[in-house]
This record gives C-alpha cells, sequence and structure tokens, in this order.
C-alpha cells in the first residue's frame, strides 16, 4: 500500500503554522484541531520544521511557563523527515519506527501534499491484516 492511499482516506487537509507563530498559538491550535502536531511552513508554503506535544513539553520542562511566548522556530523538530506519495506504508512505518517519529509531512515535488501519523499508518497496517485475514479464513472454509 502507498501513502497517497492513507491520504486518499484522510483527506489533504493539514494543520501548519509558520516558524515565528507563537507556543501559545500553536498549543491553541492544536487543541482546536485535536492533533499532536503542526507541519511548520515558510513563507513560500516549503517545509521547515514539524512542531509537536512532545516537543513543547521537552522545552517546557527546561525552561518554565516563560516558554508560551517563545516562537515555533524556537522549539520545532528541523531538518524535518518527510516522505512522498508514492512510498510505501511498510517503508514509512520503518522509518517512524527506528527514529521514532510520530509525524511526517509527505511531500510532492515542493508542495506540501498532507501529514502521516502513526496512527495513520497502525490503521492502514490493521487493515491490510483483516484483508489478508479475509482472505485466508474464505480459502479454508472454501478450499
Amino acid at each position: 500500500m502507498l501513502i497517497a492511499a492513507i491520504l486518499r482516506a484522510k483527506g489533504p487537509a493539514v494543520v501548519t503554522v509558520r516558524p515565528d507563530t507563537t507556543i501559545a498559538h500553536l498549543l491553541t491550535g492544536l487543541a482546536r484541531h485535536d492533533i499532536g502536531a503542526a507541519v511548520v511552513v515558510d513563507r513560500d508554503g516549503r517545509v521547515v520544521g514539524v512542531a509537536s506535544e512532545r516537543d513543547i513539553v521537552r522545552r517546557l520542562a527546561e525552561q518554565g511557563w516563560g516558554l508560551l511566548a517563545a516562537r515555533v522556530r524556537d522549539i520545532m523538530t528541523s531538518p524535518v523527515t518527510v516522505c512522498a506519495p508514492h512510498d510505501s506504508v511498510d517503508s514509512l512505518a520503518l522509518v517512524m519506527t527506528r527514529r521514532r517519529i510520530r509525524h511526517i509531512p509527505v511531500v510532492s515535488g515542493e508542495r506540501l501534499a498532507g501529514v502521516v501519523s502513526v496512527g495513520d499508518v497502525l490503521k492502514s497496517r490493521i487493515s491490510q491484516l483483516e484483508v489478508h485475514r479475509d482472505h485466508l479464513e474464505a480459502y479454508i472454509t472454501r478450499g
């Protein structure tokens, strides 16, 4: 299965922020959209990082509540690992596991095409396993 299939199922909508956005504003957006990370894009819409709840919590532990006035560029993960729509879900799962990444932007050319989370990958893998199980059950019961 390809990443493009995940994007077709979930849609291309991506919450983005600019590097100069405040952490307080980022948190508001994450809560409003009920997501764990936002893709950070520059003025031209190119992906320059990912800012996640994990990034915020780690810096908050170091710097305290004053972090809320800081900028996303101060806490974002960069450089960011990206994938393409034609990449396989299996290869992306391996990258996410080995590098302990939970959100990966999908880039087509220079354009942001979506974002894939570890939850999206897991849902896809479970769906594949269910299809395989159904085929095996049919083979066993019908011969």
